[in-house]
């Protein structure tokens, strides 16, 4: 009887631990580590098409992994982040800015704050069909979005979304509908976040396109709203370098991207 209620304080007592600890986090190769409480996790989500995916070629600094920032696998699982950070293509997944943008931003937070970066980016996705939460690649755009947001709030207080979005409306057909397109998907984030005034960064497309007028013209609407809307920054990317194909970001250009955004947001946010 006596080891009985041993045994039962032993186990009360481990479970009010892991209560007060945060919740727990996986790594890559299954260790777990304790992730801060929500108010000491700012959640950022990644959006938009393949530049926001990312194709840049991984490299060994870019698997390093920090203590303070996490991210999600495929299960929807936390994980420390390393890239690549998105999955939802398997055959394409390569470099994207999320890494480089959280570890560019720690050192300007509080030093208890963590960062938790949730990437919903699927390649080739047009803003329209964000809006319409089609299926495309196999992710259904806005739900897949929905999802990862609840993700945020569970773990998190969600600080910002980053967004690299307008190849594909880089158009005569597309282009038109942009400004509206645009306006009604940031507010779309805003109020599925439940912040009216939630920071959007938004980065321009780059200036290496075989299409540079549309893509210019994507870029022009893209200012143009930032100037209209006190909650949103643009970062410049028009001396950031392809991968060789005109259309993705190298390596190098994905990290400044990130760098870039975390400058943007620590500027203005």
């Amino acid at each position: 009887m006596k080891n009985l209620v041993i045994l039962i304080v032993f186990l009360s007592l481990s479970v009010l631990s892991i209560a007060q600890s945060g919740s727990q986090a996986s790594t890559s190769d299954g260790k777990s580590t304790k992730l801060p409480k929500p108010n000491k996790v700012w959640v950022f989500l990644l959006a938009g098409q393949s530049n926001m995916a990312g194709r840049g070629v991984v490299e060994a600094q870019d698997t390093l992994i920090d203590p303070r920032i996490f991210s999600i696998n495929a299960q929807g699982e936390v994980i420390f982040a390393k890239e690549p950070l998105h999955f939802y293509e398997p055959n394409l997944v390569g470099l994207d800015c999320g890494l480089s943008f959280g570890k560019a931003l720690l050192p300007y937070i509080p030093k208890k704050v963590s960062i938790l970066i949730l990437p919903t980016a699927v390649g080739g996705s047009s803003i329209g069909q964000w809006l319409g939460d089609s299926i495309h690649r196999k992710v259904k755009l806005w739900s897949n979005f929905l999802e990862k947001v609840a993700i945020g709030k569970k773990y998190g207080q969600i600080k910002g979304i980053l967004w690299h979005q307008g190849e594909s409306d880089a158009n005569d057909k597309n282009s038109p509908l942009y400004p509206e397109n645009l306006a009604r998907l940031l507010q779309n984030f805003r109020t599925a976040v439940g912040n009216p005034q939630l920071p959007v960064l938004m980065g321009e497309l780059g200036a290496y396109s075989q299409n540079p007028e549309q893509w210019k013209k994507i870029n022009q609407l893209i200012w143009a709203h930032a100037a209209k809307d006190l909650f949103t920054s643009v970062i410049s990317t028009q001396d950031l370098q392809h991968k060789g194909d005109k259309i993705h970001f190298d390596s190098a250009g994905q990290r400044v991207i990130g760098q870039r955004f975390a400058e943007a947001y620590l500027a203005k946010f």
